[in-house]
């Protein structure tokens, strides 16, 4: 699959996906995903029997994390606290909608 190419669906939020599968969905080699993993900067993966899995938020976190080192040669970590960050806001987007604020 070639960077430019648009993967679109829907993943329920209790979806979880292989290592494997995830790093497809976000067009890099699972051995990203392993180290970023192993680095701490991915809070919803867990290892179940040695084998990852991420949620579907994780894979959203990915996507976002993917982007920001790639577009602006982000270090992971800043990555990670930028995705941090859009995360917040989109929660906080949601809690407003739910009141009728947005």
């Amino acid at each position: 699959m070639r960077d430019d190419e648009i993967l679109i669906g829907t993943l329920l939020e209790d979806s979880w996906l292989t290592l494997e599968q995830a790093a497809s969905a976000c067009a890099v080699e699972p051995t990203w995903l392993l180290r970023h993993i192993e680095e701490g900067l991915f809070p919803h993966a867990e290892s179940l029997a040695g084998t990852w899995r991420i949620s579907s938020i994780g894979l959203v976190r990915a996507r976002r994390m993917r982007a920001l080192e790639r577009e602006f040669d982000a270090v992971p970590e800043l990555a990670a606290l930028m995705a941090d960050l859009l995360e917040e806001m989109d929660a906080l987007r949601l809690r407003l909608r739910s009141a009728g604020l947005e």
